[in-house]
């Protein structure tokens, strides 16, 4: 799983905007309960002696990033989601369509609060009757702002814009920086968290011109997918090659000969950690197989020493291996085909120590796995990019509890196996080493996780020996709908990701 939502959990819109009278500002008026947050600059509208009016609107909107339940914190102590510089934190809030004027081409600030606020009970925006606070004055009660219309760090890491070309846009803004400060990140100083606020830019909120009304939608809306929220993405894929394992060759780069295989420690149908081990470096000889092929034998193999993942020419007959989160561990590799290649390769993972120069020397081995390792060959003509996916344990029902685990069978859609094959063989896995999904409501074809393939990657796959695979937290899904799945692949021979034809679909209970 590697995206988590975090919802708003305190919001309000305060304002200078004038009543109908256009004589009293409405700066104690409160909006901390309505169901739309609601950001304007608007120039002119009475004048006097100081010249025309200016009246504007922001937003103030806070998280959980505490120590409390389903907060980012906790949930990064639980190893939830990443440490730091692993992860991206996007803020997301979703635009709500209005029949009044909507601003085009402008930006709008999003700065960090600073300095505690309350959110208020108030849900008038029309004739803003509700005297409450926080309000533009007014943090707290009795509490003023150190400026009217709240209290804003200015330094980078706090300091973020949203830009607007046609106005209806969502926000979508990587705020990770602060985010991080919230969590109290040694190398990027602490910041209390108190939350964001969301204003017309300077440059637009000081022109002598008006950039009027823009909505979001608040907590308290009805729409599920509408909630504002911290979106935690980053990329958790296992890109195990157990399954599709190359010999080195000419043909490829040092960086592309290497391939990684897994190592994934379950204890009574959960992950841990090897006690001996713990996140520490473990250790992997590669040994050819016995006279029937059914376990290693002889020697420990010799490999090329790289001063990385094979240390020294004293230890050229292990790999040093390291940990990847609980209980997964993972080392890399690259093997040089004898003249005749060997069919099958046994991997044999151990505690290991300096003096230790194969697996065969410890009495500490965790685990003997194999794998068959595939020459590389050149062809005449570019390879079919045709695929048949299924997703195999799929179910008809997802309870919003869950965190479900989606495997991905895909073949080459022209396989033609001999009659020896299917008697005897399951159908041949295409291990696709690029693949991506999306996640889509079926009733409105509304997009909830969108592909993901850029820098974070939060929607690439995962890949073994079985095939691809991924997790989805079910709880981001609103319960009572069918959902569906899509797939697509990336074509290097086009440079593009290429979407599958097949759907997959269930329902949220």
């Amino acid at each position: 799983m590697a995206i988590k939502r975090y919802y708003a959990k305190t919001d309000n819109t305060i304002t200078n905007a004038f009543k109908e009278n256009l004589t009293t500002r409405a700066s104690s008026s409160n909006m901390g309960a309505s169901d739309i947050l609601e950001v304007f600059s608007i120039y002119g509208q009475t004048s006097g002696s100081a010249g025309y009016s200016s009246e504007k609107s922001r937003i103030l909107i806070e998280f959980s990033t505490s120590a409390s339940t389903n907060s980012i914190k906790s949930d990064r102590t639980a190893g939830s989601i990443p440490a730091s510089g692993s992860v991206s934190f996007y803020l997301r809030l979703f635009n709500a369509s209005h029949g009044q004027t909507l601003p085009k081409s402008y930006s709008l600030d999003i700065s960090a609060v600073n300095g505690a606020w309350t959110e208020g009970a108030g849900l008038d925006m029309e004739r803003y009757k509700d005297i409450g606070r926080s309000n533009w004055a007014e943090r707290q009660s009795d509490t003023l702002w150190t400026t009217a219309g709240g209290d804003y760090y200015t330094d980078l890491s706090s300091s973020f814009t949203a830009s607007f070309d046609s106005g209806v846009e969502d926000i979508e803004v990587d705020i990770t920086t602060i985010v991080e400060q919230w969590l109290s990140s040694s190398n990027l100083g602490w910041k209390a968290d108190r939350g964001v606020g969301i204003f017309v830019s300077n440059t637009y909120e000081s022109a002598a011109r008006s950039y009027y009304t823009k909505k979001f939608f608040a907590r308290g809306t009805e729409f599920f997918f509408k909630k504002p929220c911290i979106e935690a993405r980053w990329d958790s894929s296992i890109e195990d090659d157990r399954g599709n394992f190359y010999y080195s060759s000419s043909l490829a780069t040092a960086a592309e000969n290497l391939n990684t295989i897994y190592l994934y420690n379950y204890f009574r149908g959960k992950l841990r950690n090897i006690p001996d081990v713990g996140t520490g470096n473990i250790y992997v000889s590669f040994y050819s197989g016995s006279s029937d092929d059914t376990a290693p034998s002889g020697s420990a193999l010799e490999l090329v020493v790289d001063g990385t993942h094979v240390s020294a020419a004293a230890l050229n007959r292990v790999v040093t291996g390291s940990n990847v989160s609980t209980g997964i561990y993972k080392a890399s590799v690259a093997l040089t085909s004898a003249a005749t290649p060997v069919s099958t390769i046994y991997d044999v993972w151990f505690k290991g120590g300096s003096s230790i120069l194969s697996a065969s020397g410890d009495s500490n081995q965790y685990q003997t796995g194999s794998f068959d390792p595939v020459v590389v060959k050149t062809t005449t003509i570019a390879p079919s990019n045709n695929y048949v996916t299924s997703i195999t344990d799929l179910r008809n029902f997802y309870r919003s509890d869950e965190t479900a685990r989606f495997r991905i069978y895909t073949r080459q859609k022209d396989w033609s196996p001999t009659i020896y094959t299917k008697a005897v063989a399951t159908p041949q896995v295409q291990v696709i080493e690029s693949g991506s999904y999306e996640i889509y409501r079926v009733i409105d074809d509304l997009k909830v996780v969108p592909f993901g393939t850029g820098s974070t990657r939060h929607t690439v796959v995962s890949y073994d020996s079985s095939g691809s695979y991924f997790d989805l937290d079910i709880s981001m899904l609103e319960p009572g709908y069918m959902y569906g799945i899509k797939l697509a692949f990336y074509n290097e021979d086009i440079g593009s990701w290429v979407g599958q034809p097949e759907t997959f679909k269930f329902k949220v209970e």
